[in-house]
């Protein structure tokens, strides 16, 4: 039977955080001070994590999407990978990775079972790809990313539209998917920290499609089942494809089918809702049932939607690698 929440939304989606370490420091995630690290004692272990995903998968979820902090940073993720794809019922295993680390990685990533890769990737221009990230390099990626395709990976690259920052690049962007069978995603800029005067970053979905229709034809496509966020669009005779996710200028909270596990056991139903559930008593005192229980209040309790709009927003700022984006 299908896992519903309080609404009759069908939840079958788990982003699962494996640590809230990264390898950048991207404005847009975290302060520029960054994040205070979790003790190591606070972070669940591998054996706890597979519990949450064979109980997720139990109940209902067939999706699990590794996330961080950066995931790839984590010590003996290869295995744990491997633990989860052979979870019998879980349909898709993915991951969402920054690409720093892919180039060296994307080979045993295919081999442990990974199905498809979402990489993070906000503009193709060196100095403004170290401006967001304040420490990255550009060139580590594309070598990932590269490498990532040898290996047969159905790659979706993620940028974060940000005015006045990067969004002069979204035809470049749009671009790579006329070279590759890649699927472009822009994602509007989600006041997560809640800088001041976020909305001066925000490029609504509406503006950023008017800008690729100069360019190109868009074709929508149908959204599959098990779908994210993203309106998808094809363009005639090219590989790729394009995606617009609005988060905040047109939500899509009544389509929602997921919930959120954090690296220390915090399990949320909302990115942008402030309350969330400690999972750890389940795991380190209580049986299976106790767990499928705790995960199944937190599917029950999933609001109806996030309270953002693009003049304000009522959540307390966090950072997304604390709860894995």
């Amino acid at each position: 039977m299908p896992l519903l929440d309080s609404i009759g939304r069908t939840i079958n989606y788990l982003r699962l955080s494996v640590t809230d370490r990264c390898n950048l420091r991207c404005s847009y995630c975290m302060p520029e001070d960054g994040i205070k690290k979790s003790a190591h004692g606070d972070i669940l272990s591998y054996e706890e994590l597979y519990r949450i995903a064979r109980t997720a998968v139990s109940i209902g979820i067939d999706k699990i999407r590794i996330t961080g902090g950066e995931p790839l940073v984590r010590k003996g993720i290869i295995g744990f990978l491997q633990q989860l794809a052979e979870i019998p019922g879980l349909e898709q295993l993915v991951l969402t990775t920054n690409g720093v680390l892919l180039e060296k990685m994307a080979a045993d990533l295919r081999a442990a079972g990974v199905q498809r890769l979402n990489i993070s990737l906000d503009s193709l221009k060196p100095e403004t790809f170290r401006q967001i990230s304040r420490c990255g390099d550009l060139a580590r990626v594309m070598a990932g990313i590269e490498a990532a395709q040898e290996c047969g990976f159905p790659i979706k690259l993620n940028m974060v539209v940000m005015r006045g920052v990067n969004d002069h690049e979204i035809l470049d962007f749009a671009a790579l998917a006329s070279t590759s069978a890649t699927t472009v995603r822009f994602i509007e800029y989600m006041p997560a920290i809640r800088e001041h005067n976020w909305q001066r970053h925000v490029v609504p979905g509406t503006e950023i499609l008017s800008r690729l229709s100069r360019q190109f034809t868009l074709i929508p496509l149908e959204q599959a089942a098990a779908a994210g966020p993203a309106r998808n669009f094809r363009i005639p005779g090219v590989p790729g494809t394009l995606g617009v996710i609005t988060p905040v200028s047109h939500h899509f909270c009544s389509e929602c089918n997921r919930i959120r596990v954090t690296a220390s056991g915090m399990a949320k139903g909302c990115l942008f809702d402030g309350s969330q559930s400690d999972l750890k008593p389940a795991l380190r005192g209580g049986s299976d049932l106790h767990l499928a229980q705790a995960l199944g209040a937190i599917v029950d309790s999933k609001p109806v939607r996030h309270q953002m709009t693009p003049e304000e927003c009522h959540h307390q700022a966090f950072s997304m690698a604390s709860i894995g984006g």
